[in-house]
């Protein structure tokens, strides 16, 4: 069963929660409450996130300031974050929240569809990243050596066989999602994660060369 992607949704206001909720769940990903910055700060503590959307005004600890310390965490500086507001204090406000680490600004009322569209974007942007993850693990694990020695002398070769079979399943998967990027004339942000997906798929796929026999010493470096 493929794990479901987690995104968070930042809002001290119930009804907000409660339409995003209504807006987010065609999605059938796992959606997660947060009221206030100190919550959503609590929930990043244990929990991966696909992209989280942030309100920026909440009493005590505002969007920025949470965007702030998110930032400053290397476990959660990486996740899009998707600002949104009631209101609209000209370039300067919008420019504030890029300069905090935004992907996106949105202000509301904003439209369901182009929310969603937004969002799905970055869950399979989360989801190809999981995908590469597990080849690159899978991979080091061949490569540092399998602990049952001569019984499994026979495997390393299929082993590649497959990781290369689901990797080229992955880059496939990449290449149209970078050519519904440009259909679909995405943000400049989702095409720069895009390119650097594709850029860590190409990595891989030169350290899975580098393994075949005859091609390499075998001793290759991984994308991390």
């Amino acid at each position: 069963m493929v794990q479901k992607a987690k995104i968070l949704l930042v809002d001290d206001r119930p009804e907000n929660l409660l339409a995003l909720e209504a807006i987010l769940s065609a999605l059938d990903q796992t959606l997660v409450r947060a009221s206030s910055g100190e919550e959503a700060l609590k929930a990043l503590l244990t929990d991966d996130f696909a992209v989280i959307l942030l309100d920026v005004q909440m009493p005590g600890m505002d969007g920025f300031e949470t965007a702030a310390h998110i930032k400053r965490r290397e476990r959660t500086r990486d996740i899009p974050i998707i600002f949104l507001t009631a209101i609209n204090h000209g370039p300067h406000h919008t420019f504030r929240g890029y300069a905090a680490g935004a992907v996106d600004y949105i202000s509301k009322p904003f439209d369901p569809w182009v929310l969603r569209a937004k969002v799905s974007v970055f869950v399979e942007l989360y989801m190809k990243n999981c995908k590469l993850r597990e080849q690159a693990a899978l991979l080091r694990l061949q490569i540092e050596g399998d602990p049952g020695g001569a019984d499994h002398a026979g495997e390393p070769a299929g082993l590649l066989a497959e990781l290369s079979a689901r990797l080229a399943a992955v880059e496939e998967q990449a290449e149209a999602l970078s050519k519904q990027l440009d259909d679909e004339s995405a943000d400049a942000a989702a095409v720069a994660t895009a390119a650097h997906l594709e850029r860590k798929l190409t990595g891989l796929r030169r350290a899975l060369d580098a393994l075949e026999p005859g091609t390499g010493s075998g001793s290759v470096g991984l994308p991390s």
